[in-house]
């Protein structure tokens, strides 16, 4: 017989991912990437990673940036090796996200050989490094049939305290192809003036690419004898710097098409709550934006769920049901399955959306719409049913808050109404603290209000904000409640949808270049 030990058991480590977190596009992130996010316990991020990437991270997961130039609170390599193993060594699941690829330029020797010290399990995710991200971002082919049949990567920054240099710039002079030098903004003059002191003509063209592949990525075209001018110690161009030398620099036939979009250089702040924002985030991105979000109301349950009980629980007894939001739909549809029905309670039942997106929100859970008005908004819902339901049961699905247009007109009408609250629309009191940070210096170019409570809760919430930035409202009423709490709004859609405030926004802009 085994003799049952008294002694606790040894906790086994938790594995670490170094996982590369691509040069700033978070779409550049692989799937195996995110897999990784998802699973972390920890996650130890560099201040260059996007920060969206942490949406992918469990809410529960602890999140350590490890500092950043701005705020001269870097991280050391010895200080970022010790939590990798104190953490796993806790038997969490840690993930390194480094910016860019985690094997150039970017330490994951030091780093793996003080894991493999402690006998912790790790993993190398790679991601997309700059420079092959600045090939596609600003349209310089690396390398080119006719100009470059070789790409190096170089460090304009070698390892501080490290014992001499072990650049050849004699080799790199002449090397048969493209040269691409990481880093290195404050070292430029140092570096160009070897290379060309080793035999490159100083008419070498020259591209420096600043933040490759964010919303506000910059291209400088230059020579290698006009480098130092750009690059130095005390440049406007700050990091994150990557710089091509070489033939290709000069090539013009890949169009930078990331530069060129039609929003680009333009930053929005999205007041959306965080469940609704992707789709507004996604279009405003592909068309060139940079996206603060910030949602200025929160949703939830009703905090009184009876009366939502009680509707759902006499169901048979209403002809008509009526939403006034997406939300009002997820809701309603939510509690339904919480309280052990099916789709068949609401089999006799007729429905009605106010809008587009309310009717895509029923259809996604497979449901047709009956009625939706073609003015998108409360008194065009009424005029659409106020000949069908005189006399009918009608069960209104809505929100804590919001105008009393619909029961009212309904009620006008002939319906018999029940309201019933299915969830709740709080205002948000704290913006989050990089959002304050990023508002308190050099703020947002635009803040997109999508109903008039958000109105509300954005004025409360960053007052002076409203007033700096150009403000898109969806729709009149809206429009209203803004210029109610003294914001006049630059561009109001014409159609009150998602996609019709990206069109007024394109075609408000695109008037503005002509």
């Amino acid at each position: 017989m085994t003799p049952i030990s008294t002694q606790p058991e040894a906790q086994s480590p938790g594995t670490v991912y170094l996982v590369g977190s691509g040069p700033g596009d978070p779409g550049l992130l692989t799937w195996r990437g995110i897999c990784c996010l998802r699973k972390a316990d920890v996650v130890l991020y560099d201040y260059l990673s996007n920060p969206e990437l942490l949406h992918y991270v469990s809410p529960h997961a602890e999140r350590h940036c490890l500092g950043s130039h701005a705020e001269r609170k870097l991280w050391t390599q010895a200080q970022i090796n010790a939590q990798m193993v104190a953490h796993a060594q806790q038997g969490k699941t840690v993930v390194r996200l480094k910016s860019g690829d985690p094997t150039v330029f970017a330490r994951a020797a030091e780093e793996v050989a003080a894991l493999r010290q402690h006998d912790i399990p790790f993993q190398i995710v790679p991601g997309i490094t700059a420079a092959l991200a600045a090939s596609a971002y600003a349209g310089i082919p690396l390398t080119h049939s006719d100009h470059a049949s070789a790409v190096a990567f170089v460090t304009g920054h070698e390892k501080p305290g490290k014992d001499g240099s072990t650049i050849d710039f004699g080799a790199l002079a002449s090397f048969p192809g493209t040269l691409v030098f990481y880093m290195g903004v404050t070292t430029a003059p140092q570096w160009s003036a070897q290379l060309i002191e080793h035999g490159k003509s100083a008419d070498t063209p020259c591209a420096i690419i600043r933040r490759c592949s964010w919303p506000d990525q910059e291209t400088f075209r230059c020579t290698l004898g006009e480098l130092p001018s750009l690059l130095h110690s005390g440049s406007k161009i700050r990091p994150p710097v990557i710089t091509v030398v070489g033939e290709v620099a000069a090539d013009r036939s890949i169009p930078n098409w990331f530069e060129q979009r039609p929003l680009f250089g333009h930053s929005f702040l999205v007041t959306r709550p965080e469940h609704q924002a992707f789709s507004l985030q996604q279009q405003l991105a592909e068309l060139g934006a940079e996206i603060v979000l910030q949602p200025s109301i929160a949703i939830g349950p009703a905090h009184d769920q009876e009366p939502l009980d009680a509707a759902i629980e006499n169901l048979q007894s209403f002809q008509w049901v009526v939403f006034s939001s997406a939300n009002g739909v997820t809701f309603f549809i939510q509690r339904l399955k919480q309280l052990g029905f099916d789709y068949r309670r609401l089999g006799h039942v007729k429905f009605a959306a106010i809008g587009p997106g309310t009717a895509d929100q029923l259809r996604s859970f497979g449901f047709h719409t009956d009625i939706l008005p073609e003015d998108y908004r409360a008194e065009s819902l009424v005029d659409a049913l106020s000949d069908t339901v005189k006399q009918q049961h009608v069960l209104l699905i809505r929100a804590s808050r919001g105008r009393d247009v619909l029961p009212k007109g309904l009620a006008a009408a002939g319906a018999h109404v029940t309201e019933v609250i299915a969830y709740q629309s709080d205002d948000v009191t704290q913006p989050a603290p990089e959002v304050e940070r990023r508002l308190s210096g050099r703020g947002v170019d635009w803040i997109i209000v999508t109903s008039s409570a958000i109105a509300r809760a954005t004025a409360q919430l960053m007052p002076q904000a409203m007033q700096r930035s150009k403000l898109v409202s969806i729709s009149p009423i809206t429009s209203d409640t803004l210029r109610e709490l003294g914001y006049e709004p630059t561009v109001e859609a014409k159609v009150f949808t998602m996609d019709g405030i990206v069109e007024a926004i394109l075609a408000y802009v695109a008037e503005k270049n002509t």
